[in-house]
């Protein structure tokens, strides 16, 4: 009687502990706002993370490719039946969250028999004014948060805590698009710096301590050039990848992915070879 809610709730433990580490190779994702509007960055490895869900909606993901792109679509048509049925400003953020897809990814988490989504998901909805823009998360399980002016995606919860405190600590009362694409960029290097501490922590766990004990997670935050040079060095490898939802862009349609020509009068000489075409 008392044995299957007991398996049940062990099965759901398993669940997390293989999701959890199913993002260890993820590239965090930065959402944060500017004068202009929202911008969002991450840093890929060639298969795009970011996307236009709706005139006014974007998102941003890591995770297993297959399940976000099903996931993606999923958005896609609930944002269109809901526009064409009601109207374009009834098709909200909040709506497709809460409504939409977090009910069905808890739904595929809590089925133990099923296979779950492999995603983490970031929602930016660019609002009429500066004050009503708004971005949510949603995590593998299904619950979701909101936040205004900065949000990210990152490996683990404790990474993406100090990727917000270091947005937090750094973001300005107003920034130009690319003050916000520097800070969105350091907020990424330190999300992939403190993943790769994790990292090196829990191997050094699992060996006989060498240095008495000493504690590493306590080390101070890198400088801006630091973060910038890891940056430089991921960026060689992969590819930087940026998107705007722009307030004042004629037309509906607020997305617009910045191109190869766009990032190299917003990024330093140093960084080109590593945008996004």
């Amino acid at each position: 009687m008392y044995e299957e809610p007991y398996r049940w709730v062990e099965a759901v433990g398993n669940r997390r502990q293989y999701l959890d580490d199913q993002f260890k190779q993820g590239s965090p994702v930065v959402a944060l706002t500017y004068e202009g509007g929202i911008l969002l960055t991450t840093v890929s490895k060639g298969t795009p993370k970011l996307y236009e869900i709706y005139d006014r909606l974007a998102l941003g993901g890591m995770g297993h490719p297959t399940d976000l792109e099903k996931l993606r679509f999923s958005l896609l048509e609930m944002a269109h039946v809901e526009g064409f049925s009601r109207s374009p400003s009834d098709v909200t953020g909040s709506r497709l969250v809460k409504y939409g897809i977090a009910p069905v990814i808890k739904q595929a988490f809590e089925e133990v028999y099923k296979a779950p989504f492999i995603v983490r998901i970031l929602v930016a909805e660019l609002g009429s004014k500066p004050e009503k823009d708004a971005l949510l998360t949603i995590n593998y399980d299904g619950t979701f948060e909101e936040a205004t002016g900065c949000a990210t995606l990152a490996a683990t919860p404790t990474v993406q805590t100090k990727m917000l405190s270091y947005l937090k600590e750094q973001m300005r009362a107003t920034q130009s698009l690319d003050q916000a694409l520097d800070l969105a960029l350091r907020a990424w290097a330190i999300g992939s710096l403190a993943h790769q501490e994790e990292e090196a922590d829990q191997q050094t766990e699992a060996k006989p301590s060498a240095n008495g004990g000493a504690d590493s997670s306590t080390s101070a935050t890198p400088s801006r050039d630091s973060l910038m040079a890891h940056v430089r060095k991921v960026a060689g490898e992969r590819t930087i990848e940026c998107a705007v939802l722009e307030r004042q862009a004629p037309g509906s349609s607020k997305y617009r992915s910045l191109k190869q020509a766009d990032l190299s009068q917003l990024l330093p000489k140093m960084f080109q070879s590593g945008v996004a075409n």
